[in-house]
């Protein structure tokens, strides 16, 4: 193969592979579900100790996958972080979470731990859950919905995904 075939080859390559990557970060809607309420989930957050590691490995997986990182705030006491876990745990709503995002559960404690994790972003955690959406380098896509959740008993399952899913548009 002469010098300037395998220049080509390679250059068809890197098309290709900067085209699947860019496949990978393309925002996809959410699913329609519905508004039938999903079991809440008894205990959806890990213990306080895990999170740290768990939101700087979050965002190492986000850059190789070109995904989001989704950082859900919460603590296992809370009605509207348990039905939230139940929405997420829908199987089409974990695979489009999964398509999209790396999910990674904090739990905040009764909203006296980890909250700096929040205010690395300049979110104070004022309800849970707070889901803070945030690209592989660190943009806040959700600045303006931080507290959107804080009643998430009151949304549908699909109102809840819908704004996730506006979210997701924004990066």
């Amino acid at each position: 193969m002469s010098f300037q075939s395998r220049l080509r080859v390679l250059a068809a390559t890197a098309v290709l592979a900067g085209s699947s990557a860019a496949i990978a970060a393309t925002p996809v809607p959410p699913p329609q579900i519905g508004d039938a309420q999903p079991t809440p989930v008894a205990a959806p957050y890990p213990d306080t100790s895990l999170a740290a590691k768990q939101v700087q490995e979050a965002f190492r997986t986000a850059a190789k996958t070109h995904r989001k990182v989704l950082i859900d705030l919460g603590g296992n006491w809370c009605p509207d972080c348990r039905i939230l876990a139940g929405i997420f745990e829908v199987p089409q709503v974990n695979a489009w979470l999964n398509s999209q995002f790396v999910v990674v559960p904090v739990n905040v404690g009764r909203m006296n731990t980890n909250l700096d994790i929040a205010q690395k972003y300049g979110v104070t955690v004022k309800a849970v859950p707070t889901v803070l959406v945030v690209t592989p380098d660190g943009k806040l896509l959700d600045p303006d919905g931080t507290v959107a959740l804080g009643n998430a008993r009151a949304m549908s399952p699909q109102a809840v995904l819908d704004l996730i899913g506006q979210w997701n548009q924004r990066g």
